[in-house]
């Protein structure tokens, strides 16, 4: 059962990440259609973490209230209709519309996940699930660039979402029928538990929580950055065509893919002859990150080869990060605020999807380079490695006093 529930999980985070991508896909073709600036263009790119930042937080609160199995399905349809509807969009109004609508749907996959995961599986056999979902989440944005520049080079953009958000839908088929009971959510005592569980303020008051959401968030500043404005780039600045650009952005989506699984593999495997789950996750973690800082150089050499190889060496960076950032968060929250905790971490973490992308568009109006964009991103990474390694303490459950409790023992 395990299997096949982590199956569809894994599948649904690559369509999440698909479809998440799919504008950027298009964007060399979509803004010149419709006479896009760099500054309009960020600011489309950024819209969808409007919505998928905020509505995070009470995501959280849901999955950890109701049956998380319902609360995913729902918001999948949401973020799959969104997808198709794009395909028929004719102003920059209705795909702001559309994005903002596919964040909100996209806003309960990772607390969903997380639930999902401290549920069914124990604290030390965490990393591989989440590396594998982890995983999807890079071999979803690597098709979709592989296959969505030929099919937008070829059939044009429209196509792409068309066929997206069409094909997508037959997911909530096999959801329907192999997604596991929420059995907790059958026992009574279960509603006093979730009543009694720490709060949003609660989770806020720990240093660890500001610790895991300025680390992510700093590591989302840059994937986004380069999610975003790479298709663009690659194709504006370093001259690909569509279909080059399809081949050559995919290929460091792979790597980061395999990194991330195999990283998460050697995690649980380090914890199970003895190491301690400080130890491990904080090292893939930092390591990832400082390694990440590489991303400077990637837009200064001159040659597409050495770019390519550099970029290749950041997104493996990221599958270390990526494989054990949320074992640490899941470790730390415990089972009454898994969900909760999760949910304000992706919201404060998706700032960056907010600011990174409309902050380029901006960058490279007023300076016609991409250089200040990625020495920016280079420098935050590193902060991020600096909260994970001094801002988080052990990764250990936090001591949760509630305000319930704080009563009862006065």
């Amino acid at each position: 059962m395990h299997k096949r529930v982590l199956f569809l999980l894994v599948f649904s985070v690559a369509v999440l990440f698909i479809d998440r991508g799919s504008l950027s896909i298009a964007a060399p073709v979509l803004s010149s259609e419709l006479a896009l600036s760099p500054t309009q263009l960020g600011m489309l790119l950024s819209s969808f973490f409007w919505t998928y930042a905020f509505f995070g937080i009470l995501s959280g609160w849901l999955v950890d209230r109701y049956n998380v199995n319902w609360v995913l399905g729902l918001a999948y349809f949401v973020w799959s209709a969104a997808t198709f509807g794009t395909g028929f969009a004719s102003s920059l109004h209705s795909l702001v519309f559309l994005r903002l609508m596919l964040g909100v749907g996209e806003s309960a996959s990772y607390p969903a996940y997380s639930r999902i995961i401290e549920r069914d599986f124990p604290a030390d056999r965490r990393g591989l699930p989440n590396a594998l979902i982890d995983a999807g989440g890079k071999i979803g944005p690597a098709m979709g660039i592989l296959v969505g520049g030929s099919l937008v080079a070829h059939y044009g953009w429209r196509t792409l979402f068309l066929v997206l958000g069409s094909g997508s839908l037959v997911w909530l088929i096999p959801w329907s029928l192999w997604a596991p009971h929420d059995v907790e959510r059958k026992i009574a005592s279960t509603a006093i538990s979730v009543a009694e569980g720490p709060g949003v303020l609660d989770i806020l008051r720990k240093r660890d929580a500001w610790g895991t959401f300025l680390g992510n968030f700093c590591c989302n500043y840059a994937y986004y950055f380069l999610m975003t404005w790479l298709p663009t780039y690659l194709v504006t600045e370093r001259h690909l065509s569509m279909e080059m650009m399809g081949v050559v952005g995919s290929i460091p989506f792979w790597g980061s893919a395999a990194s991330s699984v195999l990283a998460g593999w050697m995690s649980d495997r380090w914890i199970a002859r003895g190491a301690t789950a400080t130890r491990v996750r904080k090292t893939f973690v930092v390591t990832g990150l400082a390694m990440a800082s590489l991303i400077l150089p990637v837009g200064l050499v001159p040659n597409l080869a050495v770019s390519i190889g550099l970029l290749i060496i950041v997104y493996l960076a990221f599958g270390l990060f990526s494989s054990n950032h949320w074992a640490i968060t899941q470790t730390l929250a415990g089972p009454k605020a898994s969900g909760k905790w999760t949910g304000l971490q992706n919201a404060f973490a998706n700032l960056g999807g907010i600011i990174a992308p409309f902050l380029t568009g901006l960058i490279v109006s007023k300076t016609g380079s991409y250089f200040l964009a990625f020495l920016s991103s280079s420098a935050i990474v590193l902060i991020g490695a600096a909260c994970y390694l001094f801002v988080v303490g052990k990764v250990q459950q936090v001591c949760w006093t509630t305000h319930l409790e704080a009563v009862e023992r006065s």
